[in-house]
């Protein structure tokens, strides 16, 4: 059986980011997006279609189950809740640069090695600033994509990109 993965977009302020996001997330085989705090969606509260998600979504916005939350705090309690709705306990998972985070790489080999198969929830933030701590703290892990370079991080769209694929 396949395990479930969910996405959890907090304030990622690019509709642009968002809609290659769902994107990737059809081709992955993400069962849902979570857009929590200011991230925008495919469709705002008076009914309107969100046209820059559309662009680069290209109708994987209609394809993937999506769901807007305010509040990331609750969210993250009840994904984690051995009674969710979602599936069971699910592994809640920050993709962040931290004193604290390990390769996404090392996460998913570790992963696959214990065999486990309940749901996962990665999380990825703002594009300039990240996840808060206070945010990190509540994850069950946290992991990054190690670069090479000068530049200290990815694209949002393309880090899920990356995390998805490899620990699909």
């Amino acid at each position: 059986m396949k395990k479930e993965t969910f996405v959890i977009l907090h304030n990622v302020r690019s509709a642009y980011n968002v809609g290659s996001i769902f994107r990737t997330a059809d081709a992955a085989g993400v069962k849902k997006i979570f857009l929590t705090g200011y991230t925008p969606a495919p469709i705002d509260k008076f009914g309107k279609t969100n046209s820059q998600i559309q662009k680069t979504a290209l109708d994987a916005e209609k394809t993937v189950e999506w769901e807007k939350q305010r509040d990331i705090g609750k969210l993250i309690t009840k994904l984690k809740a051995s009674k969710s709705p979602y599936g069971g306990q699910t592994s809640v998972i920050a993709i962040e640069q931290s004193p604290n985070s390990i390769s996404y790489k090392k996460f998913n080999r570790a992963h696959q090695q214990t065999g486990h198969k309940h749901p996962l929830a990665l999380i990825f933030g703002n594009e300039i600033t990240g996840l808060s701590s206070k945010i990190l703290q509540k994850c069950g892990a946290i992991i990054e994509i190690p670069m090479a370079g000068k530049k200290e991080s990815l694209n949002v769209a393309i880090a899920a990109g990356i995390v998805l694929f490899d620990l699909r």
